[in-house]
């Protein structure tokens, strides 16, 4: 995948987007009509295998070659006092992510993903976006670019994820930006905040939305200005997996809103995405249906990582192994409904 070398030049890019294998997908519908089962009796596993199959160009989809990749960041807004956590925890998490130890490594290796952590200049937070653009134009295609790049164009599917001390409050930001409403629609407790974090973060929201009230009819500055660094690269890792045709399985709701400026510029844009899980985090069910996204599975899970994400390809490869396994009424000698 090419470098973009302006925002230009990226929206241009959105405007012309891959689409699904229609024929791929009309020969997996018979085959799932074929198979020996009420039709529809798998529910969404049915539907899973059908648009991985479309995405794949294969009328037999196959997931051995996963690729996870976690981004991680630290913002600028940390400094309001919106995480219960400090900001030094991004870094020592991803030294975690390393040594093997967190949540999202033995879900990789449950799932048989190759999982690559990505810190994005953690010594440079973004600026605070209640007083500035988290990101001045240069830096933002850095980190656009940057999640282009570490896509496998020869992967089977994407696991995204993330890390980084205040990004629920980020995330937030970004969704107020796009959709509107109020702060309270979009901010939630985070990594532990009570009462008065949860009020400080929607004043900071506020505040931001106000500071950039100008763009926000644009919503690849709406990423810019209120987003983060890797909220930024798994925009452009979702980018990149469309263009290379490569289905993608998101996170919760910091992944969510990371990849919703894309489908605010292209209606369809996520069609290679599905959502993993519905976390915790409040907001992410109103920015589930403004996109118009069923999540997989709804665990009560708010880690991040990706860790939804990767629990939830399980559900895939569930998908995969009966779509490809199972005997058509004619293989088994299964008379069909009359």
């Amino acid at each position: 995948m090419y470098k973009i070398a302006n925002l230009r030049q990226l929206k241009d890019l959105i405007q012309f987007l891959p689409e699904p294998d229609e024929e791929t997908e009309a020969l997996a519908r018979i085959r799932q009509g074929d198979l020996t089962k009420p039709p529809g009796s798998l529910g969404r596993l049915e539907e899973l295998a059908v648009w991985l199959c479309a995405w794949q160009s294969r009328e037999r989809p196959q997931l051995e070659k996963i690729q996870a990749l976690v981004f991680a960041g630290n913002h600028g807004v940390t400094a309001q006092g919106v995480s219960a956590y400090p900001a030094e925890v991004t870094a020592q998490m991803v030294n975690n992510f390393k040594q093997g130890g967190a949540a999202i490594n033995q879900l990789c290796k449950t799932v048989g993903a190759k999982l690559e952590v990505i810190a994005l200049e953690l010594d440079t937070p973004t600026a605070d976006f209640t007083i500035e653009p988290a990101l001045d134009e240069s830096a933002f295609l850095k980190c656009f670019n940057a999640g282009l790049s570490a896509v496998d164009s020869n992967s089977d599917c994407l696991i995204l994820g993330e890390m980084g001390i205040g990004n629920t409050t980020v995330a937030a930001a970004v969704c107020f930006g796009l959709f509107g409403g109020v702060p309270a629609d979009w901010v939630g407790r985070g990594t532990g905040v009570d009462d008065a974090g949860l009020k400080l973060k929607a004043d900071v929201l506020q505040q931001g939305h106000n500071r950039h009230k100008d763009v926000l009819k644009n919503p690849l500055e709406v990423l810019r200005c209120l987003g983060g660094r890797e909220l930024v690269a798994i925009a452009g890792a979702v980018l990149a997996a469309r263009q290379a045709r490569i289905p993608v399985m998101l996170d919760g709701y910091i992944s969510t809103a990371a990849a919703a400026p894309l489908e605010v510029l292209m209606a369809g844009g996520l069609d290679h995405c599905v959502v993993g899980h519905r976390s915790s985090e409040p907001g992410h069910d109103r920015l589930l249906q403004r996109l118009n996204k069923q999540p997989l599975l709804d665990l009560n899970m708010r880690l991040g990582e990706g860790s939804g994400a990767a629990v939830a390809a399980l559900v895939l490869k569930a998908a995969v192994g009966v779509h490809n396994g199972m005997a058509t009424f004619e293989q088994a000698g299964v008379s069909e409904k009359v």
